[in-house]
């Protein structure tokens, strides 16, 4: 039997777990989920005799190297900033790894002593990072073998709710990481290249510039600029394209109302606010407002920010119950930001028989024997249950499958890599098609760079 030691037993770890049990006899898999919350790991473990659960404190060098020591190849599903300890041990014990989270410095550090030792890390295998790298590289090299002139790149993403489950007026509930949709933007200004032009866009202007997209079947939705897409450039080997932009999804709609709370500062992350444990909502909300001492909170947010009574924002904000005096905050010390996702996740969690859905868009504008043409490249994933959702299957699933291909031999570069090659994103997307992850192609009229749209 050939052992396989995932660390990790979060969210993203349901769906992969599955694909590896049901490969385990096979593939001869001897498979241990290891987490510092054994419960969690242990539920996870429920569904195979071939999966074992353990703890392990990723803090404890030790147990953790004697982990590592003991396994063929290992899969880290912890949060990224705890990759690198990881990653020492892999490299220390001569053990192939496997990542969906993005390269960090540290990481990329390593590059050389992994390389001399002929292992593969892998790294953003997920679905963006992943799914995003592999879908587009496979159209961009297409291109590039063609003789094609690459001009045009835009790449867009969303974790959404799925459409039978979408009741609210933003369209949006939480389908990863909360804390991460509400500073989501923050650290400087998002950075892109039109035809041939640097443009930024710093946060306090963020969710006015949209480019609207429409999905065949599902709809229209607004893409939000991504913090930084000229890196992409090197990565994907598009030096010199004048337009490219990343992006995120929402539906239409979405960023006007979220603007309201980057005006207030709702999304700080900078300081802590004083007595946020007894705070109710409607305090909160007049924390950021001038003083009057005869105009409700309701009156000084719509004159403040200029939102009619009619207007849907205003509904939106309703619905929210923002203004609600008897509802606490009930954190100690907590951050603008903090509060925020507080009050939305009462309003905003996914419920026991919702689904989510991820959305990718990409567009691949080229010139071929002096003609300009486009091609959008569409992808929709939608959830099974709160267990196997869109975001753990189109995360788990590549990871589970670069993980074997790996541990066969199929995958043989070496180094801190991402699933920019051929030989990798082929072999992983025609995987991912028999699990419905697929995307569809339209040829259509090329009309340059239209990011500048504002709704």
């Amino acid at each position: 039997m050939r052992k396989l030691l995932i660390i990790g037993a979060g969210k993203s770890t349901a769906s992969l777990v599955r694909f590896l049990a049901q490969k385990s006899q096979e593939q001869q898999l001897e498979i241990t989920i290891a987490d510092k919350n054994l419960p969690q790991a242990q539920k996870i473990a429920e569904i195979s005799d071939h999966l074992k659960a353990e703890s392990l404190d990723i803090f404890d060098v030790n147990d953790r190297e004697e982990a590592v020591k003991q396994a063929d190849i290992i899969v880290s599903m912890l949060p990224a900033r705890f990759h690198i300890e990881v990653a020492k041990d892999c490299l220390k014990f001569e053990k192939n790894m496997v990542t969906a989270s993005y390269v960090s410095k540290e990481m990329q550090a390593l590059d050389d002593k992994v390389k001399a030792k002929g292992l593969t890390f892998m790294n953003e295998i997920g679905v963006d990072p992943g799914v995003d790298h592999m879908s587009a590289m496979q159209v961009i090299d297409r291109i590039k073998n063609q003789g094609g002139k690459m001009l045009m790149f835009e790449s867009f993403t969303g974790g959404l709710v799925a459409p039978e489950s979408d009741d609210n007026l933003w369209h949006y509930k939480f389908t990863w990481n909360p804390r991460n949709v509400v500073v989501a933007g923050q650290g400087g200004a998002a950075k892109f290249i039109q035809e041939g032009k640097y443009k930024y866009i710093p946060y306090q202007r963020l969710f006015r510039r949209t480019e609207f997209l429409k999905v065949p079947g599902y709809g229209k939705f607004e893409g939000i600029a991504n913090r930084n897409s000229l890196q992409y450039r090197d990565i994907y080997g598009l030096e010199n394209i004048p337009t490219l932009y990343r992006g995120t999804l929402r539906r239409v709609g979405y960023s006007k109302a979220w603007n309201v709370f980057v005006q207030l500062g709702m999304t700080e992350d900078t300081y802590v606010m004083e007595n946020t444990k007894e705070m109710s909502y409607r305090e909160f909300v007049n924390s950021f407002l001038p003083y009057s001492p005869s105009d409700s909170v309701e009156l000084k947010l719509r004159h403040n920010l200029k939102i009619d009574q009619d207007d849907l924002i205003w509904e939106k904000l309703l619905e929210l119950d923002l203004f609600n005096p008897d509802k606490k905050i009930g954190l100690k010390e907590a951050t603008p930001a903090q509060a925020l996702q507080k009050i939305l996740e009462d309003k905003w969690m996914l419920q026991p028989n919702d689904k989510d859905m991820i959305v990718m868009y990409h567009k691949f504008g080229y010139e071929l024997k002096g003609e300009k043409h486009q091609i959008d490249s569409t992808m929709v994933s939608v959830g099974e249950d709160q267990t196997y959702t869109a975001m753990a299957k189109t995360v788990g699933l590549p990871v589970g499958m670069a993980t074997l291909k790996i541990l066969n031999g199929e995958i043989t570069r070496s180094g801190v890599l991402r699933p920019i090659y051929p030989d990798i994103y082929n072999p992983i997307l025609k995987d991912l098609e028999e699990y419905d992850i697929k995307f569809n192609e339209q040829d259509v009229e090329y009309l340059g760079y239209n990011v500048e749209n504002v709704n």
